[in-house]
Parts: C-alpha cells; structure tokens; sequence
C-alpha cells in the first residue's frame, strides 16, 4: 500500500498536479470579482450611453446635417455648419467672447477663493464654518434670482451707482448689460465651485512643510508661492476645471445681464433652435462647445499635473 493510500488522499487526474488546484480556484476568485465588478457597473454605464452618449452622438450627426430655407433638413454629410460658424465674424465674435469671459471667470475666482480657502483649511472651526456657509449659501439661491439680484445692482440707478456718487464719482460707468456684467456675475455663482476644491487640497498640505520653510527665513509671500501654490495645484487644477465649463456654458446669466449686446455661445444656441429653426447649426455651434470645454479641460489638467510633478520631483532632489 502506497503512502497517500495510507493517509487517505484522493488520487490527482492524470497529468494534474496538486499546485494546479490552488491556482485555479485562484483565478475562479480573481475572474468573478471581476464579472460581480462588471454587473456593478453596468447599470450606470448603460445610464451613460442612454442619456449622455447617444444624445452626443445624435447631436454630431446633426451638426453634419444640411439645413434648406424652409427649414427642412437634408440627409447627408457636410462641414458647411462648421464653415459658417468660424467664417462669419458675428459668430467668431462670440466665440472669442465666450472663451475670454470663461478664462476671466477662472482667474478672478482662483484670485479670491485662495483666501477663503485658507480661512477654511487654516482657520479655527468657528472661522471655518463661518466661511463655509457665507459660501455655500447662495447655492440655495436660484441662479435666475441672483442674477436679477445683480441687475438690480449694476443698473445705473442701482446699489454700485449710489456707492459710487457717495464717493465722488459724478458720472459712473454703466455695467450692465456689458461683459463685465456677465463677468462679475459669473464669478459670484461659480466661486464655490472653485473654493471647495482648493480648501481640501489645502487641508491635506502637511503643515510641517510650511512651518520648515518659515524656520527656514522664507516669508509669508513665499510660503504662499512656493509651498501651498505648488501642492495645491491639483485642487486649483479640478476648480479651474469646472469654473471655466460651467462659464462657457452659460445660459442664464449672460441672457439676463448681458442681453443681445453680450451674448455668449450658449445665448446663441438659443437663438437658433428656438427662434430659427435652425437644428443642424445649433448642434454645430452646442458640439463645438462641448469639445472645446473638453479640450481645454483637457490640456489644462495635463500641465497642471505636469508642472505638479516637476515641482515634486524637484523639491525632492533639494531634500536628498
């Protein structure tokens, strides 16, 4: 009698060796984590595809649509929307309108959201939580309100125009319905898009850096430049992101303060469904946004993060 007939071991099949058996249920495992993984995420991919890729793609199809005088679409493929859109100055105007008044609009929120995510990351939790809520509270505010809100503002009878004469100013400038209107607006709504992101990066700067660089002779200025603006850039990076696709994208503040003499792509999409009838340039017009809002995002975070990494790479080059 052999020793595993001893001991009561189940004989192997023929060519089948006892680390095989491991390794397969092994696998067994791996490969259905990865199918229950699979039908995890099927609904909201099949939820994408439904509501967000096929409109996208029926929208490009349309776009490359042509469009006869009377409204009709004709079937077949065509640039002539395309053509339209960047041969006329009108649209051109507006396109360089639209992207101006988003790169603005992320400046300006990035200029002031810095110290008010610092008062947030940095601050005690009274002066935290203060900020936070004087933040997040006009998000509970409807965007049409507050945009008349600052109608009423920057008209020429308004709050800025009775502040301005109070401090001498005999004749104010006019603010409405121009680009610094749709500007100053923009900011408003969308700084907290750009606060919080910046807050949580800032909150995970270890402080012991900073503290070392004070040791170290370096002022608050420099702190600032070369310590918590360098390792806040992801969070600046994600803010920007969505400060600048939320401007080019919009519709009711640009409508409401800037009118027909400040239109933005969005007012202009507008315009041509609903008033003309014109499908195919609309789609044209709505398509270029989204791939220029991507694009930009696009390229943006990628020079963020490569700037990141340089500055990381360099600062631990200086440490060793």
């Amino acid at each position: 009698m052999s020793r595993a007939e001893s001991l009561d071991v189940p004989a192997l099949p023929p060519g089948e060796s006892v680390a095989a058996r491991p390794a397969g249920r092994a696998w067994a495992r791996l490969a259905g984590a990865r199918y229950a993984g699979y039908l995890l995420v099927a609904p909201t991919v099949l939820f994408l595809a439904v509501w967000f890729l096929w409109p996208v793609l029926t929208m490009v199809h349309l776009s490359l649509t042509a469009h006869s005088v009377d409204g009709v679409m004709i079937e077949g493929f065509t640039l002539e929307n395309y053509i339209r859109l960047f041969s006329s100055d009108l649209y051109f105007r507006i396109l360089m309108r639209t992207i101006r008044i988003a790169l603005l609009t992320s400046l300006f929120a990035a200029l002031f959201a810095y110290p008010l995510a610092i008062a947030i990351a940095r601050g005690g939790p009274a002066l935290a939580r203060l900020v936070t809520i004087t933040i997040l509270a006009p998000l509970l505010v409807n965007v049409v309100v507050r945009s008349y809100g600052w109608q009423t503002i920057l008209n020429k009878t308004g709050a800025l125009a009775w502040l301005l004469k109070l401090m001498g100013v005999s004749n104010p400038p006019v603010l409405l319905y121009t680009e610094w209107a749709v500007l100053i607006a923009c900011v408003h709504v969308y700084l907290p898009f750009m606060v919080m992101p910046l807050a949580s990066a800032i909150g995970r700067i270890d402080r012991t850096v900073e503290e070392a660089a004070r040791v170290a002779g370096a002022s608050r200025v420099s702190v600032m430049l070369k310590v918590i603006l360098p390792l806040s850039l992801p969070g600046l990076a994600v803010g920007a992101s969505l400060v600048f696709s939320l401007s080019a994208a919009a519709y009711v503040t640009p409508q409401i303060l800037g009118g027909n003499f400040s239109p933005l792509l969005g007012t202009l999409i507008e315009q041509q469904i609903l008033t003309l009838n014109d499908w195919p340039f609309g789609a044209a017009i709505s398509t270029l946004l989204i791939a220029m809002v991507l694009a930009s995002n696009l390229v943006f975070l990628k020079l963020v993060s490569r700037r990141f990494a340089r500055w990381t790479a360099t600062t631990s080059e200086g440490a060793q």
